[in-house]
């Protein structure tokens, strides 16, 4: 017992930076090497998970992903105007007991832009393939903005293979009450694509993105950080990155269609919705009680679209409970 106590004593030193304040006696051979095996044990357990950038090839098409941890998988999905790298506040925690997955959707961020299928349902099976290709059978499935969509298609097509499903804040395309967002005369980017978008916004990115990370919080200073801007604008202004993520606008149509066939089979995973109580919560908490059988609905208070940045601890609490 006392040598246990001991240990736990350097341990607890170690790992607050006090061990040179310990009273300890002259340390030799076996005494010695036990020290260094704490110190290397108690830096290992101090340390987060790594998350690793990694590429696939996938049916033709590579896919850029970010990984961490150990265990059940969890497969995180992005929005539009962001990659992957909106997840990394999220993952070290969810790398305490999940082995996490965060690909860039295709056609965004690092991942390729396919020569054709820039689709929810198109994308959902990549995003199948690629888990496969890492030895997932069964994932729990996380989704925000287009990316709840992909996440929903990944979940209706491979329901046995999909453990839990969360959406936050956007709607189901061809499920009820989409049409009033859509069509909403104030939401105009879902028909902004062509040539001539495409020459308005080239070298002002910036300010088309600005739009919607000010105008789609409830609060612009809690929505996306100054560093996380300037890494999407960056990603978005390359060569075709910015025509391919308009692409899955221009894929709704075909999304109502594909989703109002899909839903015609309710979900039976455990749902949860997470959304904005200045945004999409209501609307997507109400469409997932009819396309699941067990839906749990998440309205954030004073909250817009970015659910992850204006309430992180609210948001992360709920996805680490459900998960």
């Amino acid at each position: 017992m006392r040598k246990h106590a001991g240990t736990q004593q350097l341990r607890k030193g170690i790992l607050s930076g006090s061990f040179m304040k310990l009273t300890l006696r002259p340390l030799t051979g076996l005494a010695v090497l036990m020290f260094f095996v704490i110190v290397a044990s108690a830096m290992s357990s101090a340390q987060p998970e790594a998350i690793l950038s990694k590429m696939s090839l996938v049916d033709g098409v590579n896919l850029h992903y970010l990984t961490a941890g150990k265990g059940p998988a969890v497969i995180l999905l992005h929005g539009y105007t962001q990659t992957s790298h909106m997840w990394q506040p999220v993952m070290p925690l969810l790398a305490e007991k999940f082995m996490v997955i965060a690909p860039d959707l295709p056609g965004i961020g690092d991942s390729d832009i396919p020569a054709n299928g820039l689709d929810m349902k198109t994308a959902a099976i990549r995003i199948h393939a690629l888990a496969r290709t890492l030895g997932v059978e069964k994932a729990r499935v996380v989704g925000h903005d287009i990316g709840l969509m992909v996440a929903y298609a990944y979940a209706a097509q491979f329901p046995s293979e999909t453990e839990k499903l969360v959406v936050m804040d956007a709607f189901l395309p061809g499920v009820a009450g989409w049409e009033d967002v859509y069509n909403n005369p104030g939401i105009w980017h879902f028909r902004f694509n062509g040539p001539a978008p495409e020459a308005l916004v080239r070298g002002r990115e910036r300010i088309y993105f600005d739009h919607f990370w000010n105008d789609f919080a409830a609060d612009k200073t809690r929505s996306i950080p100054e560093a996380d801007r300037a890494a999407y604008t960056a990603a978005y202004a390359r060569p075709g990155r910015m025509r391919a993520g308009w692409e899955y606008f221009v894929s709704f149509q075909q999304a109502a269609k594909d989703f109002a066939q899909l839903s015609q089979t309710k979900l039976t995973m455990p749902v949860l919705a997470i959304g904005g109580g200045k945004a999409n919560g209501d609307l997507l908490g109400q469409q997932m009680k009819i396309v699941a059988t067990n839906a749990t609905m998440v309205v954030l208070k004073d909250t817009g679209h970015w659910v992850l940045e204006e309430r992180p601890r609210e948001t992360i609490d709920a996805l680490l409970k459900f998960l």
